[in-house]
C-alpha cells in the first residue's frame, strides 16, 4: 500500500522522513498526525525514530540509509548521533561522513544492495558507504542531473525514475541495479520523487496531492499490492521494464 500524509501542510515528505527495512527516521516537532501515519503502519515491525540532524528537520534530504546502516553529515551533533544510534537496531551502522556534498540525500540513491552516487563525491565518501551500507556503489547521472538521491527512488523491488530519463538510461540503470525501473512523477507532477515520497520493500509514504495514477504507478513498480492488476496498472504495463 502507498499512504498519502503530509508534513505540517507540506507534501514533500521524503525532506522529513527516511524509511529503509530496517527502521524508519521521522522529523522532530511535526503534527501527531504525521507521526500516527508512519507509527499505525511500521511500529510493529521496524522502530520508528524520531530525530533530527545537525538541528534541522530536513533529515531525509540529509542522511542516506538502509537495512544495513545509516549515513550521517558531519554536521550531526553528538547528542543527535547517540540517540539515533541507541534507537535503531544494533545490526544497524551509523557513521557520520565528512563530506563537501553534505545533503547526502540528495546525492545517494541506494537500496540494500546497490547505491547511486553523485559523480563528484569524494572517493573516501564512496568507501564508507560501500562499507557502512553494505553495498556496491556507482557513480551516476540522472535524466543529467548530477543529485542523484533526489531524482530516484529505489527500493529491492523496484525504482521509480525521473521522468525525463531515456529508456535506454532506465535499460542500462535496471541492468546495474538488478530491479526493473520505471520513469514517473509524485505529488501531482512533481519531478523530485525522494522528496515527495519513501519507500521499503512493503510499504510507501507518498505526498498528500499525489494522485491515484501516480499512486497506481508506484505500487506496481515496488511490488507494494500483489492483488490484482488495476486497469491503470495495466495499460502501464508497456512502459514497465521486465527485469
Amino acid at each position: 500500500m502507498a499512504l498519502r500524509v503530509q508534513f505540517e501542510n507540506n507534501d514533500d515528505i521524503g525532506v522529513f522522513s527516511k524509511l529503509t527495512n530496517s527502521y524508519c527516521l521521522v522529523a522532530i516537532g511535526g503534527s501527531e498526525a504525521f507521526y500516527s501515519v508512519f507509527e499505525a503502519e511500521l511500529a510493529e515491525t521496524i522502530p520508528v525514530v524520531h530525530a533530527s540532524i545537525a538541528g534541522c528537520r530536513i533529515i531525509g534530504r540529509l542522511s542516506v540509509g538502509n537495512r544495513h546502516g545509516l549515513l550521517v553529515p558531519n554536521s550531526t551533533t553528538d547528542v543527535e548521533l547517540q540517540h539515533i544510534r541507541n534507537s535503531l537496531p544494533d545490526e544497524v551502522k551509523v557513521q557520520r561522513v565528512e563530506e563537501r556534498l553534505s545533503a547526502l540525500g540528495n546525492v545517494i540513491a541506494t537500496n540494500d544492495y546497490v547505491a547511486l552516487v553523485h559523480p563528484d563525491l569524494d572517493k573516501e565518501t564512496e568507501e564508507i558507504i560501500g562499507d557502512t551500507l553494505n553495498v556496491e556503489v556507482f557513480r551516476q547521472t540522472i535524466a543529467g542531473n548530477a543529485l542523484i538521491g533526489s531524482y530516484t527512488v529505489l527500493s529491492n523491488q523496484g525504482g521509480l525514475v525521473h521522468p525525463n530519463t531515456t529508456i535506454q538510461d532506465q535499460d542500462e540503470l535496471a541492468t546495474l541495479l538488478q530491479v526493473p525501473l520505471v520513469a514517473g512523477t509524485v505529488n501531482r507532477g512533481s519531478e523530485v520523487l525522494a522528496a515527495g515520497m519513501v519507500v521499503n520493500d512493503w510499504t510507501s509514504f507518498v505526498g498528500m496531492s499525489t494522485t491515484a495514477t501516480e499512486i497506481s504507478v508506484i505500487e506496481n513498480i515496488f511490488k507494494l499490492n500483489q492483488g490484482q492488476p488495476t486497469n491503470i496498472s495495466t495499460k502501464l504495463r508497456a512502459t514497465l521494464i521486465e527485469s
